[in-house]
């Protein structure tokens, strides 16, 4: 049985996003217009269509996903009921879906997430929308595979708090999971721990964001983003800089950064107060921001970025430093962020629904 999650090396992932950068400004230059970033595209986001047309190649979404040929309905179907099932969980109690609920963009809305108990953990609760392109997961990067970030939790004395010999006898004994089990991974054994760890990764790769009004613009529809839209675009890829982290169709270079928050327990990846780049897909419905949950509004944001932050040495050097925002510019870039979202609040209907072909 093979568990290998597809997906192409970060480095060559960002290698294309900086080739897609130096193409936007040879284009803008061989048009005669500005560069992108120049500030009279801010002043004017309709002023240039031949730049427009190379940054909606950026952010267009794949026609494919990758996704393994193994990955079929039933094992996403089976990796769905999985991840609503109760017996993972030490106690019986929870599941993945207690933290990470459909109607929240699989987010719980909490600072941090509630561990067994009602504790306070870590970190915020991470999205999973768009995990099949990922290239390593959890706020620190340490889950390599789809496969380890469900085992993580699902181990953890303070997050689900199971164990995998107690699992699979859970499962065993139920007649109808084992035989859906045995027919969805032929030849592994029946209910085995690699089975029910593939099946939770092909239903969270199956998961990918709703269409945005933001994905109808990139794809040509010049009314899907009114004006003030558009200048939080041209900020967002221009002068606010963010498009240095959160760039591509998922918004996100899967890079780990430090961007000044404060706190002094918790130093992420390797003890250097780096976190992942969250993608800012269904942005409106993840709140609050952060690995912390520390910010709890995208105005808070924008004003973290603006001069909220802490400077310091391990600063990410893609943080526009000194950045100046009009109180106009600024409401502008929250426009454009909440374009980033769907108008299904609740998301049913989705949470199981691949939106690119197969």
């Amino acid at each position: 049985m093979s568990n290998t999650i597809c997906r192409p090396p970060a480095a060559g992932r960002l290698s294309l996003l900086a080739a897609a950068l130096v193409l936007a400004l040879a284009t803008a230059l061989a048009a005669g217009g500005p560069a992108p970033g120049d500030a009279t595209l801010e002043a004017d986001p309709i002023a240039s269509p031949a730049r427009n047309a190379v940054w909606r190649a950026i952010f267009a979404r794949p026609a494919t996903a990758p996704e393994p040929a193994a990955d079929t309905a039933a094992r996403i179907a089976l990796g769905d009921a999985l991840f609503h099932d109760v017996r993972l969980s030490g106690s019986g109690a929870v599941s993945c879906a207690t933290c990470h609920e459909p109607e929240r963009a699989f987010t719980d809305g909490r600072p941090k997430g509630q561990g067994l108990d009602g504790t306070t953990l870590a970190r915020n609760v991470p999205g999973l929308y768009d995990l099949a392109w990922g290239a390593s997961f959890l706020w620190d990067g340490r889950a390599p595979t789809l496969e380890a970030q469900a085992r993580f939790p699902i181990l953890a004395k303070e997050e689900m708090a199971g164990d995998f010999p107690t699992i699979v006898r859970r499962l065993g004994a139920d007649a109808d999971m084992a035989s859906r089990i045995a027919a969805s991974f032929p030849g592994s054994g029946g209910v085995t721990e690699d089975a029910i760890l593939a099946a939770l990764a092909a239903y969270v790769g199956s998961l990918a964001s709703p269409e945005t009004r933001f994905d109808r613009w990139i794809e040509g529809d010049e009314h899907a983003l009114d004006d003030r839209e558009r200048r939080g675009f041209d900020l967002f890829v221009g002068k606010g800089g963010c498009v240095s982290c959160h760039g591509g169709w998922r918004l996100t270079d899967d890079g780990f950064h430090d961007i000044g928050l404060p706190g002094e327990d918790d130093l992420g990846r390797d003890g250097r107060r780096q976190f992942k780049t969250p993608s800012l897909r269904e942005v409106v419905h993840t709140a609050p921001y952060m690995h912390d949950g520390s910010i709890a509004t995208l105005e808070e944001v924008v004003e973290h970025y603006t001069g909220g932050r802490i400077d310091r040495p391990s600063l990410a050097p893609t943080v526009v430093r000194d950045l100046v925002l009009t109180d106009d510019e600024k409401a502008a870039l929250v426009a454009f962020l909440r374009a980033l979202s769907s108008e299904n609040p609740d998301h049913v209907g989705v949470k199981t629904v691949r939106q690119v072909a197969p």
